[in-house]
């Protein structure tokens, strides 16, 4: 009986000094943060001379090759095997879209403006729900609605540097967004290594089928070369990092930790570009980031309820 207790007091005892879960993932999910902002950045200087087609083929080819030797070690021989094949699919050519037209985007919009409107996604999950899950959105939710449509308005004043048709790729880029991370909600029976896996599938598979008739033709300089394969490096290596922090912490504890990436966005921007947002652009930055960050704890709230 004097073991026993003597165990249970151990255990205890080494629980109580164990490093709590968000201490361990939140650095890998702030350097993930700090990869895709580079990936994004790197986008952003190769789209001026290069084709679409090209960057977005070398940003998931880099995934691909980084998250499958991941997944095979992690999930086994059967990581590709799925219950929604055609939800994955779905989903995966969802990603893309949002992938193309936020690179489309970046060609013309300031990186930190651009990297706010992509920010509208969670918002636009809010407004999305009811159709596609038929959830009904709380009084809360829709008041981080609305908030965040307000920043929008002061991002894209009349007279704004980013008032620009390229607003509207950069929205349905969110807006593709919003959907993948719908239909990820939609995929229970599978693991997250296979989800990994697809979320690469489409962007890189078909762009590399496509690629006898999407190559631009022509040499590519070292410089490109290099670019390009920097692209595919800080998007394989973000979605690692981001998949690994997510194993070790709960989305509700690493979520409100993901508006910190405008720091960065806003940073490279000014650092690689020599762009800063004036006035009222960072004024609707941080009204659309604080909208989507109070989303984000009011869900992290509700999810640590809901599992007393």
């Amino acid at each position: 009986m004097v073991r026993r207790c003597r165990t249970a007091t151990q255990a205890m005892t080494a629980s109580a000094h164990a490093p709590h879960p968000l201490a361990k993932a939140l650095p890998l999910f702030l350097l993930a943060g700090v990869c895709l902002i580079a990936l994004d950045t790197t986008a952003k200087v190769l789209i001026r001379d290069h084709s679409l087609f090209l960057i977005v083929w070398a940003r998931y080819a880099g995934q691909m090759l980084v998250v499958t030797p991941f997944a095979w070690h992690r999930a086994g021989t059967s990581f590709w095997r799925t219950q929604n094949l055609g939800m994955q699919l779905l989903r995966s050519m969802f990603l893309l879209a949002a992938t193309s037209l936020f690179f489309l985007a970046l060609r013309v919009l300031p990186l930190a403006e651009g990297s706010a409107l992509m920010y509208m996604s969670p918002i636009l999950i809010v407004v999305l729900s009811r159709p596609l899950l038929g959830e009904r959105p709380t009084r809360v939710r829709w008041a981080a609605v609305i908030t965040g449509f307000i920043g929008v308005l002061v991002l894209l004043r009349p007279g704004g540097a980013v008032l620009h048709p390229a607003v509207l790729l950069a929205l349905g880029a969110a807006a593709s967004n919003a959907v993948y991370q719908i239909l990820t909600r939609r995929l229970p029976g599978d693991s997250v290594h296979t989800t990994l896996f697809y979320s690469a599938l489409v962007g890189a598979g078909g762009l590399t089928l496509a690629l006898p008739w999407g190559w631009p033709g022509g040499a590519l300089s070292w410089a490109d070369a290099g670019l390009l394969l920097a692209l595919g490096v800080f998007a394989g290596v973000g979605h690692w990092l981001l998949i690994t922090a997510f194993l070790i912490a709960p989305a509700s504890l690493l979520t409100p930790f993901t508006y910190v990436q405008m720091l960065w966005a806003t940073l490279f921007g000014y650092v690689v570009f020599g762009q800063l947002p004036d006035g009222w652009s960072a004024l609707g930055i941080c009204i659309i980031v604080g909208s989507g960050l109070a989303l984000a704890l009011v869900e992290r709230r509700r999810v640590r309820l809901t599992s007393v």
